[in-house]
């Protein structure tokens, strides 16, 4: 089973192709969206599943407990053990989907990449494009049919905390790309989390990650270099960050995709950088 090995992405009519095929499992990655514009097919109404599909909630299991902030990495140990009740084998090619899109899906691709695991794609415009192009759906998730025997070797690098980030903020080898709203960036509309400065940290760029996308599917591997050298050098290290470590990671799949390498993921972004302390924040360019 082969898919395109310089892409990210899967396309519908590839997955329906290789939906029978063994090694492939595909997880519903969905998060209720919080982004103006977004909007989740499961929100109302019976529940619409990608046969086959089983549940990967990275917000409420396959996350760090107890953590005052969302959906926080979890451990290793964790992580193997909930990706193993899924029935992920070490060999299992993954394909992530969300009911929004490119949403909450990149996430979850880039928590298995973080973990180790390279065979894992992004279902390229989600369960809206899936059913503009046909595809069937049924009412519940599919069954596990055995334990898996996944392996987690993380791969610190790929998510970092804030120390990291106030770090590289003197750090001219490295650039922080904001995908929040420009609004949000500068100040000038209220954050959604109550509590949380407006703003964004000394240095950032801001992308507002709507902009990698066309309508609900990333824009072509072309687009993106495009568009990204407008924002980032591709010889730096980039870390992303967001509101809540989202849809940064849509601009981590988005840089990818255009053949950027050196990657991170700040996990906490602005729920965790935006608190009241220290840590510095700026309203304007």
């Amino acid at each position: 089973m082969k898919s395109d090995k310089h892409s990210h992405l899967v396309s519908v009519d590839w997955l329906q192709e290789h939906a029978a095929d063994p090694e492939l499992i595909i997880l519903d990655a969905s998060v209720p969206p919080v982004v103006p514009g977004f909007v989740s097919i499961n929100a109302d109404g019976p529940l619409r599943v990608i046969p086959g599909a089983r549940r990967f909630d990275y917000d409420q299991q396959v996350c760090k407990p107890n953590s005052p902030l969302p959906h926080m990495m979890p451990s290793a140990d964790l992580f193997q053990a909930e990706v193993r009740k899924l029935g992920v084998r070490r060999d299992s090619l993954i394909v992530v989907y969300d009911d929004t899109g490119i949403y909450a899906s990149p996430r979850a691709w880039w928590m298995f990449k973080a973990m180790g695991h390279d065979r894992v794609k992004v279902l390229q415009g989600g369960l809206p494009v899936w059913l503009e192009q046909g595809g069937d759906t049924t009412d519940a998730y599919a069954d596990v049919p055995a334990e898996g025997d996944f392996v987690a070797e993380e791969r610190p690098d790929y998510f970092c905390d804030f120390e990291v980030v106030l770090a590289a903020l003197q750090n001219p080898e490295v650039e922080i790309l904001d995908a929040r709203s420009a609004g949000r960036f500068y100040a000038r509309d209220p954050e959604p989390r109550p509590g949380v400065r407006g703003g964004h940290m000394p240095g950032a760029r801001n992308l507002p990650f709507q902009q990698v996308l066309d309508g609900l599917q990333l824009k072509s591997a072309a687009e993106l270099r495009a568009l990204l050298a407008q924002h980032i050098d591709n010889s730096k290290t980039v870390i992303t960050s967001c509101g809540s470590g989202i849809t940064a990671c849509v601009l981590t799949l988005a840089a990818a995709e255009a053949g950027y390498d050196k990657l991170a993921v700040y996990d906490g972004s602005w729920a965790e950088w935006g608190q009241p302390s220290k840590l510095p924040v700026v309203t304007e360019d």
